[in-house]
């Protein structure tokens, strides 16, 4: 399995530009740093679902594509038909794990979204090390999305699965923590 980046739409300027409009301030006066990205996304204020991402995988296993498909907010998903009549095999021979191509166009809030059910360690650990992989190819282009893509104990500070896996009783945890929270009181 492969994770692709293919294109962003959006702009940070466009993120700052409808945020001004909402406060009654004038369109582009000022640019957004990365301290005032990492508070717009941290806030989850609605204009970034002005950034849109598209994404792919090559060669993902069809099951894990279904785990990606459940998702439907904010997320478009294209999955390679394995339909009889277009592909000339016939359908009712393919397992579960034969490959496919997935394609998503998603906006930064079900980024980060996604990422709290996917990066879960209760997550299969296939499906998460997909949803990882697609995470990295993101993490030098927009580092403070890439910063809010956390699993839910992170993000609400404590788990609420009916079992747990004990990850949030780790040093490692709690690190991780501190490092979400760092900067949160802008």
């Amino acid at each position: 399995m492969k994770a692709q980046f293919i294109s962003q739409k959006g702009s940070w300027r466009e993120v700052a530009d409808c945020a001004n409009v909402t406060i009654h301030k004038s369109e582009g006066i000022n640019n957004p740093s990365s301290k005032w990205k990492r508070k717009m996304i941290l806030c989850e204020h609605s204009p970034i679902r002005e950034l849109f991402f598209d994404f792919k995988w090559t060669d993902l296993k069809y099951w894990i594509s279904v785990h990606f498909v459940r998702h439907k907010i904010g997320v478009e998903h294209y999955v390679r038909s394995q339909r009889t009549d277009r592909t000339g095999i016939d359908r009712d021979n393919l397992a579960q794990e034969s490959l496919v191509e997935h394609r998503i166009c998603i906006n930064a809030q079900s980024l980060i979204n996604i990422s709290r059910k996917r990066l879960c360690n209760n997550a299969s650990k296939e499906t998460k090390e997909a949803w990882e992989a697609l995470l990295e190819t993101i993490k030098d282009k927009e580092p403070e999305i890439f910063s809010a893509c956390v699993p839910d104990c992170i993000y609400r500070g404590w788990c609420y699965e009916f079992k747990s896996c004990g990850y949030f009783k780790t040093e490692q945890y709690k690190n991780k923590l501190d490092e979400y929270r760092k900067g949160i009181n802008f």
